[in-house]
């Protein structure tokens, strides 16, 4: 007995012949939906032949037929893993999104090249669709996140799958600032460096502040207290794994006494925040979470008070800033003013702006 998958592929292209020499509107989509039914009820049996004569029908037909049945042909291909590619390729390419977006959105036989033309190209209903894809590649994300609106955005920051490069997370962090529902989807995150979230939670700190005490200015200090409260046990929740790691790493080079300047720089250089982060705070003596805080939360300042107590030289608090501002994507700061600033700087004035610092922390120096 002859195998279904073995149907000789004269017999489907004479049928398209006549039904696109002779046949109606009508006759032609009959015969695109025999031809989707053959295909989808056998597909997994198909050789590489098969699939390449489907394609050729399906191309012949597409173009001769109506939206609604492109649309139906899309939505019947798209869950096909080895559907005919030229074929969902132009369907993804269609202009009209119920015939594109479902493509878009769960063919897994769309190549990563197309995907990233039509998400440059097209409008915002073809990127939420492509939005919502099982998984997304960072070049494909960094696409999304430039060319996006709020809802295509939102909608791949929240997509499980879809893993966010440097860049992109450095954008989307910016434009949480002013988006409060775009900062609670990058928050919730598994994926996020601490150094974003961090960000995240001092801006959205500051934000919730502003209101509360719009809100009740007479409490306007229990807030402030009650925020800050909230922030550092944030913080506490946000500790990932190899954020203990590069603590433990800066703790044993301090107490075998092999940490020093040129070791903090090196990880600045290297772009390495939590070894940073922990390097300075054990050279200025104070506890990381202080040293943290200021690192994220204050302006460039912060960092050059840790540095001045720590004795640092300035190539070296240089580096630490270029760091920041990489990872915040910060603008860039004059650099020779922060120079000037940094030499005129006198550690008594440091230690003094430190320890009110350490007060509003309630933080105690690092043992």
């Amino acid at each position: 007995m002859r195998s279904r998958s073995a149907i000789p592929s004269e017999n489907l292209l004479e049928e398209l012949q006549a039904a696109l020499s002779h046949g109606t509107v009508a006759r032609r989509v009959e015969t695109l939906r025999r031809v989707t039914d053959l295909f989808a009820g056998n597909a997994v049996d198909y050789s590489d032949d098969h699939i390449r004569v489907f394609d050729d029908v399906f191309q012949c037909l597409i173009g001769q037929i109506e939206t609604s049945a492109r649309a139906l042909l899309a939505e019947r291909l798209a869950p096909i893993a080895a559907a005919p590619p030229k074929t969902i390729r132009t369907l993804a390419l269609d202009e009209v999104i119920e015939v594109s977006g479902p493509v878009l959105s769960r063919s897994e036989r769309l190549d990563e090249a197309t995907l990233i033309e039509i998400a440059r190209t097209r409008g915002q209903a073809h990127l939420k669709a492509i939005s919502l894809r099982r998984m997304l590649s960072e070049a494909l994300t960094d696409v999304l996140v430039m060319r996006g609106n709020e809802d295509v955005v939102q909608s791949t920051v929240s997509n499980p799958g879809a893993r966010l490069s440097e860049g992109g997370l450095t954008e989307l962090v910016i434009r949480a600032e002013r988006d409060d529902d775009l900062a609670s989807c990058i928050g919730l995150r598994s994926d996020l460096p601490r150094h974003h979230y961090l960000r995240l939670v001092a801006k959205a700190s500051s934000s919730v502040r502003r209101k509360l005490a719009a809100a009740h200015p007479e409490l306007a200090d229990e807030v402030s207290s009650v925020v800050q409260q909230a922030a550092q046990r944030v913080r506490a929740a946000a500790m990932t794994k190899q954020t203990e790691m590069a603590r433990a790493l800066v703790k044993s080079l301090h107490d075998d006494g092999r940490l020093n300047e040129l070791q903090v720089t090196a990880f600045a250089e290297q772009g390495k925040f939590d070894e940073t982060n922990a390097g300075l705070a054990a050279l200025a003596g104070v506890a990381v979470e202080t040293a943290e805080t200021m690192m994220i939360e204050s302006r460039t300042e912060g960092v050059m008070i840790l540095a001045k107590v720590a004795g640092m030289q300035w190539s070296s608090v240089r580096a630490i800033i270029a760091m920041r501002e990489k990872l915040s994507g910060g603008s860039q700061t004059d650099i020779l003013t922060l120079r000037d600033t940094y030499e005129a700087l006198r550690p008594s004035t440091a230690q003094q702006v430190l320890r009110f610092h350490r007060m509003q922390l309630g933080a105690t120096p690092a043992a």
